[in-house]
C-alpha cells in the first residue's frame, strides 16, 4: 500500500520527508534488511550517524533496495572527537555510505570531545568523567558545516541535543542558521518551551526515540491508550501522529519489518485522525507528573546512553 508522506519545507527553502527511518541501536547485520525493507516499504528518509558504527550497512541497505540515491533523503552527523575535523569525518561517512553528497549533515552533540584522548568514540578522564575539549569553540564547529555545505558535500546543516543555549552560542556568529534540531521529543519529553524558541528562529524539530525507548512505558500510558480506543487507531499511530500534526519530524526505530511498516502508514493516519483536543490532551501529560526521557531508561553500559544519563542535554 502506498502511503503519502507529508514534506516538511525548511528555512533553506529544501524539503525533507516528515517521517523517517532511525538507524540507532540498528545492529550491523540487521540494519541491512532493515534499511533495505523501510526503502520499499515507501521511507525516503533515513537518518544515520557516524556514531551508531552501522553507516556501512546502511549503505549497504540501499543498495540492495534498488532505489535511485537521488530519490532518498539521507542524514548522517558528525561525532564529538570530530569537531575540529568536520570535513574528515564527513568525507568517512560519505566512504561509508557510498554517496557522495548528504542531504542534511548534524552536529551529533554539543560537546566536543578530546580528538586526541584515550578512545576515538568515548574518550575519558582519568576519573570515569567525558574528556571534553573545553578549549574547543562550538561557533568553530559551525564555521566548519557551513564550509562543507558551501563545498556542495551536504545539501543543509543542522544540530541534535541542542539547548537554546547551545542554539544561542552558535547563533551568535552564524551565517547560515540550522534547519533542524533533532532531539529527543515524545508526549513524556515535549520540550514545549525549547520548540517555542526554535519556532522563532525558523528552526525545524526533528524527534528521536518519538515511541520512547527500551522498556518504554508511552505505548501503555493511560491517555495514549483511551485515545486509541477512541479513534480505533495504534498507540505508535497516536504518538507519531500526535508529533507529525505538530510539525515535527519522526524517526521511528526499529528492524522488524512489519513495524517498519507500520509506522510509515500509522504516523500519516494518526496526524490525520487526531482532534486538537487530542493533540492538548497530549501536550499536558509531561507537566501533569510523567515528565520523563527514555534515553535514561536504557542501560548505562550502552556508551551513548550513559552519555545521555551523564548530562549532555544539560550543558
Amino acid at each position: 500500500m502506498s502511503v503519502n508522506v507529508p514534506k516538511i519545507k525548511l528555512n533553506d527553502g529544501k524539503e525533507i520527508p516528515a517521517v523517517g527511518l532511525g538507524t540507532w541501536q540498528s545492529k550491523p547485520e540487521e540494519v541491512v534488511n532493515a534499511v533495505a525493507h523501510a526503502i520499499k516499504a515507501g521511507y525516503r528518509h533515513l537518518d544515520c550517524a557516524w556514531g551508531y558504527g552501522n553507516e556501512k550497512d546502511v549503505g549497504e541497505g540501499i543498495r540492495q533496495s534498488g532505489v535511485s540515491r537521488s530519490e532518498l533523503f539521507i542524514t548522517s552527523k558528525l561525532w564529538g572527537t570530530w569537531h575540529s575535523r568536520v570535513e574528515e569525518c564527513l568525507d568517512q561517512t560519505l566512504a561509508n555510505l557510498g554517496t557522495d553528497y548528504l542531504d542534511l549533515y548534524l552536529i551529533h552533540w554539543p560537546v566536543p570531545l578530546n580528538p586526541k584522548g584515550n578512545h576515538p568514540v568515548f574518550p575519558l578522564l582519568p576519573d570515569g568523567k567525558r574528556d571534553v575539549d573545553h578549549a574547543w569553540k562550538l561557533a568553530d564547529t559551525w564555521k566548519q558545516m557551513e564550509d562543507v555545505l558551501k563545498k556542495g558535500k551536504v545539501r543543509s546543516i543542522g544540530v541534535s541535543n541542542f539547548s537554546q543555549a547551545k542554539l544561542e552560542e552558535i547563533l551568535t556568529t552564524a551565517e547560515i542558521t540550522p534547519v533542524v534540531n533533532q532531539l529527543e521529543l515524545h508526549v513524556y519529553n515535549p520540550q514545549h518551551k525549547l520548540l517555542e524558541f526554535m519556532k522563532s528562529k525558523n528552526i525545524t524539530p526533528q524527534a528521536y526515540s518519538p515511541l520512547g525507548s527500551s522498556n518504554s512505558p508511552l505505548l501503555a500510558d493511560a491517555d495514549v491508550v483511551s485515545i486509541v480506543e477512541q479513534h480505533k487507531l495504534q498507540p505508535a499511530d497516536v504518538l507519531l501522529g500526535y508529533l507529525l500534526a505538530k510539525g515535527i519530524i519522526v524517526l521511528p526505530k526499529s528492524v522488524t519489518p512489519a513495524r517498519i511498516t507500520a509506522n510509515l502508514a500509522g504516523a500519516v493516519r494518526g496526524s490525520e485522525t487526531l482532534t486538537k483536543a487530542d493533540i492538548e490532551r497530549l501536550d499536558g501529560l509531561a507537566a501533569a507528573g510523567k515528565q520523563k526521557r527514555s534515553c535514561l531508561l536504557l542501560p548505562v553500559t550502552l556508551p551513548i546512553a550513559h552519555f545521555c544519563s551523564i548530562g549532555f542535554y544539560r550543558v
